[in-house]
């Protein structure tokens, strides 16, 4: 396929000294600026994750959790699982017992202090440097300490995010301080914000190390500050925080191999949805046709059904996420679909029947590749910030159930499932493309989506990246803008309750690897503020 210059679009980004993607200028920036000082991919990754928490903190935080992939260039992988557990003193009867003091349910518990897990981010941030860099977390967070104390200008698609959460900013002392203008109102588009607490922080970690982070000053904020949200993480949590090194995942897909990572994260969906997919021959459909759709749609629901059922933390889990891609068990959910009809329910899935986020992507001139993402889960988190270190809490707990008897029910020390998954692609044994899709729940089924752009039609990462798209809310299907009218009538027919979507469906940024050419082609979403920029 090949771009047409009437009309509004980007074009790839090609580079052979290296290459950032981002969801914000700034991070790439920084991420070619540490490559251009003869940083590697890794030094580069840190750097720009550290500047997406002040470019983007509505998506991202030093006191969130991470997960990346490292691809080195003889195809040799690494798979860091940088998320945090639940406190030790966090049960089930404590959590259930907090949904049922409030009225709304589940939802209230969005900015509960009981939401928060320990933020992982920063242990994997030094793991992967120790590991891999060649740099120092001064040297890294050194862009980002600049940037908090200099100020940042709000961008539009952060604007528009951080509109949304003026209520919960305003109900915790740490946000209102640090995440709200003086007067209280939210910043708007092009507003500078300093973070001048963050920025102290920020030197506590290059000066400590995760030390600096983990007990001290800032480890007393943390923890009273989710105290007072009615949690109970204790300082002991904190300092017995612990990323671990993983090995991803492959699966077959058409010609080439996919990478994901295992559980807690819902990678094994993405891999399972593929797998589904890749029993039907969708290169001669229509992208943003109905029967792609459906096919993506009706996969993505069998896909989740099972992760609903299985994914949790691997200490803890009910069958090995090795069985959710057995080839016979994959077999049995394709032939569910009907090309047709929208199944009215997907029914049992057991393969024991049968034998708001950021994501970037960096690669530099040797070949290293890193793909990394990291996140609060909802946007701002749970909107708890400690007062004097300006760090905002995820809410990744939430993603635990109340199921007694689930391998995934809420419980002390225990990691929940988690949404975000770092993608790559090999090609004959080595790394091809290194992607990610943002957006919660719905990355899994965009990594399937922009794969299938890449793979089943040709695409460059930039139009991969750009098509639009299509998910399931419930037993609603929900359409970006960009889908044809005519592919939304011709879903009405074929079962779907089709709706219009007020914001877009995530983000998603790539790289793809060319060794013939020795060139590097890149991506980032127009549904962000991001680019792709190399050299």
């Amino acid at each position: 396929m090949s771009r047409d210059f009437q009309f509004p679009g980007r074009s790839p980004v090609y580079a052979t000294g290296g290459l950032a993607a981002t969801s914000h200028p700034a991070a790439s920036g920084v991420a070619v600026d540490i490559l251009m000082r003869g940083g590697n991919a890794v030094d580069a990754a840190i750097a720009a994750a550290a500047v997406l928490a002040l470019a983007e903190p509505q998506m991202t935080s030093i006191g969130g959790d991470c997960f990346a992939i490292v691809a080195e260039p003889d195809g040799t992988l690494h798979g860091l699982n940088g998320s945090g557990r639940s406190p030790a003193a966090l049960t089930a009867d404590r959590f259930i017992a907090a949904i049922g003091d409030a009225a709304e349910g589940r939802e209230a518990l969005d900015s509960h202090g009981l939401s928060v897990t320990v933020p992982g981010a920063i242990d994997a941030w030094a793991r992967l440097l120790s590991r891999f860099g060649t740099m120092g977390l001064d040297t890294v967070l050194a862009p980002a300490i600049d940037i908090a104390e200099r100020g940042i200008p709000v961008a539009p698609r952060v604007a528009a995010d951080w509109a949304e959460e003026a209520g919960r900013l305003s109900s915790d002392p740490g946000a209102r301080r640090h995440y709200l203008k003086s007067d209280g109102s939210v910043p708007e588009t092009g507003d500078v914000m300093r973070y001048p607490a963050l920025a102290a922080t920020l030197r506590a970690i290059a000066a400590d190390g995760p030390s600096g982070f983990y007990s001290g000053a800032v480890a007393d904020d943390l923890v009273a500050a989710i105290g007072r949200a009615g949690g109970c993480m204790s300082l002991d949590d904190l300092a017995a925080v612990e990323a671990d090194w993983v090995d991803p995942m492959l699966s077959p897909y058409r010609s080439v191999s996919v990478g994901e990572l295992p559980p807690n994260g819902q990678g094994v969906t993405a891999l399972m949805l593929m797998s589904i997919l890749s029993r039907f021959e969708l290169s001669r459909l229509d992208p943003v046709g109905p029967e792609r759709l459906h096919l993506e749609l009706e996969a993505a629901r069998l896909a989740y059904a099972a992760r609903d059922r299985f994914v949790s933390d691997p200490a803890h889990a009910e069958v090995p996420a090795s069985a959710l891609l057995e080839d016979a068990f994959i077999d049995g959910l394709a032939a569910r679909i009907d090309p047709r009809s929208r199944m009215a329910d997907v029914g049992a899935i057991d393969p024991r029947e049968s034998t708001d986020t950021v994501y970037f992507c960096v690669v530099d001139g040797d070949g290293l590749a890193v793909s990394f993402i990291n996140s609060l889960f909802h946007s701002f988190g749970s909107a708890i910030v400690g007062e004097h270190s300006g760090v905002a809490l995820q809410n990744r707990g939430l993603g635990f159930v109340t199921a007694d008897g689930h391998a995934n029910r809420v419980g002390p020390a225990k990691r929940p499932m988690h949404t975000l998954i770092p993608g790559l692609v090999m090609d004959g044994g080595l790394p091809a493309a290194v992607f990610g899709v943002m957006g919660g729940q719905y990355q899994a089924c965009g990594h399937a989506h922009v794969l299938g752009n890449l793979i089943d039609f040709g695409m460059d990462p930039q139009e991969a990246i750009d098509t639009p798209r299509a998910f399931f809310e419930g037993d609603m299907t929900v359409l970006e803008r960009g889908i044809p009218e005519a592919t939304a009538s011709a879903l009405t027919e074929r079962g779907h309750q089709v709706a219009p979507l007020a914001m877009p469906l995530g983000g998603g940024q790539m790289i793809r690897i060319d060794r013939q050419k020795g060139v590097l082609t890149g991506g980032s979403d127009p549904r962000k503020d991001g680019c792709a920029i190399g050299f």
